[in-house]
């Protein structure tokens, strides 16, 4: 009991409610539905941007059928508000690169950067020299393939490839140095891992740096699908022949590729 104005008492008040034990209704599940939206949406527009790989040009790096998370930001250009709490940088030799294909510009292309502005670069027996030195490329694969010196001597003078773009290959020219091709300001030189068997910069050009939508960071989930690569180069890989219910189950995705840094 409490004491009122008048010297009389009144009935104690009871105690708030703890919000601990508030009942947890319809519109307070609807808030918090509508907070992780709001935070998936800014993640996967400002941050990251999921692709599936659908070729084999990176094998073994990437397999088909991989599902990667990919950072946007790491690349894009630093904004005052930002710049403190999320790290940018420059593309760098060996970034494994998401971007839009040059030719096709709503296509995206995953491949690893070979040359930065200012650098030379050239092929011999289909092994990158950049700036005069052989390069160390221990996540590069050579398939056995049928001898084309405009895929593995480039760059070359003489247009004998009719996959590749003419344009191209014509503005090439006035970029090539003693045997050297040389990566223009703003521009740069991918290719896949996959030496023998990529549709990459020797084919179409260079990657303007606007292009540039990320990096590969993760391998979010893995769909075992055939890859076109011997079971020999990818002993991890090969794809059952059992057709029991158990194993169809368990066997459409590489389990042990789930979570696994793109490097």
């Amino acid at each position: 009991m409490t004491e009122s104005s008048d010297g009389g008492m009144l009935p104690a008040t009871e105690p708030a409610a703890e919000s601990a034990g508030a009942p947890y209704g319809p519109l307070q599940a609807l808030t918090s539905t509508l907070r992780l939206l709001v935070g998936v949406v800014f993640v996967i527009t400002f941050i990251v941007q999921p692709f599936r790989i659908p070729s084999a040009s990176m094998e073994r790096t990437l397999l088909v059928g991989d599902f990667l998370l990919a950072n946007k930001e790491l690349f894009a250009p630093p904004t005052h508000w930002a710049a403190w709490l999320l790290p940018y940088r420059h593309p760098q030799d060996g970034d494994i690169i998401v971007f839009y294909f040059p030719e096709d510009p709503p296509q995206h292309l995953i491949k690893r950067i070979i040359g930065q502005p200012g650098d030379r670069i050239h092929l011999h027996d289909g092994h990158v020299y950049r700036n005069g030195k052989l390069l160390k490329e221990p996540y590069a694969l050579y398939l056995p393939a049928y001898p084309d010196r405009f895929r593995d001597d480039f760059p070359t003078s003489v247009y004998n490839y009719p996959g590749a773009d003419y344009r191209w290959w014509l503005g090439m020219q006035q970029d090539i140095h003693q045997g050297n091709l040389w990566v223009p300001p703003g521009e740069y030189f991918v290719m896949g891992d996959d030496r023998n068997d990529s549709r990459d910069s020797r084919y179409w050009g260079f990657v303007p740096r606007p292009n540039i939508v990320g990096r590969p960071i993760l391998i979010y989930f893995s769909i075992r699908e055939p890859s076109g690569v011997p079971a020999p180069a990818l002993p991890d890989d090969k794809l059952g022949q059992k057709s029991g219910f158990w194993s169809r189950l368990f066997n459409f995705a590489r389990w042990d590729r789930i979570f696994r840094p793109v490097h």
